[in-house]
């Protein structure tokens, strides 16, 4: 097949940074342009230093509207006010890494003059491959709700959840985005620790969405605690619940659940953050006490929990191998 012709919206953040290296490094994509309104002119290699003789683009202030496929990082909320004031060919099509569509009730997005309404298919590939193979728009998923949701699926799935489920998810400082603020300015974070959103963090929306997909009659509440941890990438979750199953049943439900997931595997090992670091994997732990089921989920926030899992979603879009271009190793030394 040809080449598949990429835009990038919002080139300057960690998101696009990684995007733009998976990109130059994909055997079947071509990078046709990085938009970046405050950044147009500048060499993208001056902004993502990591790219410094890989790529020889500059920043534009202009799209093509021809491409085939746009992946939009903007902060949360400014993916609808950019398609509102921007026109894209009819067979473009679009991942949004932002959080504007992934909920129910706002996946379909109609501008003003368009005749056809975009309808965006949740992109968590582990959870609705068929869909995202078949649609044309994808909400890509949040980071710390793609590791909660891949801890969780697989109980939702046999109608498990019948309590309370607690959750501790530390992030990296990355997860914050490039913008400056006091928690993420570095004599803040270093050798420091804080929670922050406890209970009430926006991710909260998507994994509720997805374990009632999966067990409509869910009902009891999902208590998440976000941290901000002192090191840049990487989100290491913590989640557990009653299960009054044996671990070794736990074990083979996921195991069952992941059998043909590309990316998450079930490890019988305690897990440790460097595992996933520059990698697209999920991987997952079981531990039990008592009538508690412990799953100890991890992941990189900016590969799986984002950008990886953004060209996962335009792999299978494409009709490409889903691993291309994301058979990464993991930086654990």
């Amino acid at each position: 097949m040809k080449n598949i012709k990429v835009g990038i919206i919002g080139g300057a953040g960690y998101t696009a940074g990684e995007l733009i290296r998976l990109l130059i490094n994909h055997p079947n994509a071509e990078l046709d342009f990085v938009y970046s309104t405050s950044n147009a002119g500048n060499s993208i290699s001056n902004i993502h230093q990591d790219l410094m003789g890989d790529l020889d683009m500059k920043f534009t202030d202009t799209v093509n509207p021809n491409v085939d496929v746009l992946f939009l990082c903007l902060g949360h909320g400014n993916s609808v006010k950019f398609l509102s004031a921007n026109a894209f060919s009819a067979t473009t099509k679009i991942i949004d890494l932002g959080n504007d569509f992934r909920l129910e009730k706002d996946k379909v997005f109609t501008s003003t003059g368009s005749v056809q309404a975009k309808t965006f298919v949740y992109g968590l590939p582990e959870l609705q491959r068929d869909a995202i193979k078949n649609a044309d728009y994808i909400a890509n998923p949040g980071c710390f709700a793609t590791a909660i949701q891949l801890a969780l699926l697989p109980l939702a799935e046999k109608g498990l959840l019948h309590n309370d489920v607690h959750i501790n998810a530390v992030t990296g400082a990355t997860g914050a985005g490039t913008s400056l603020s006091e928690t993420s300015h570095f004599p803040w974070r270093d050798n420091n620790f804080s929670y922050y959103k406890p209970f009430t963090h926006q991710h909260l929306g998507e994994i509720n969405q997805s374990v009632k997909q999966l067990q409509n009659g869910f009902t009891s509440e999902i208590l998440f605690m976000p941290n901000r941890g002192n090191f840049s990438r990487g989100i290491f979750a913590t989640v557990y619940t009653n299960f009054e199953g044996t671990l070794e049943e736990a074990k083979a439900l996921f195991e069952a659940f992941y059998k043909d997931a590309k990316f998450t595997f079930v490890s019988d090992e305690v897990l440790h953050l460097k595992q996933v670091v520059n990698t697209n994997k999920c991987l997952i732990h079981l531990h039990k006490h008592n009538n508690k089921l412990l799953v100890t989920s991890i992941i990189d926030n900016l590969l799986k929990g984002a950008s990886g899992q953004a060209i996962q979603n335009m792999n299978l879009m494409f009709g490409l191998e889903e691993t291309t271009g994301l058979q990464l190793k993991a930086t654990c030394f």
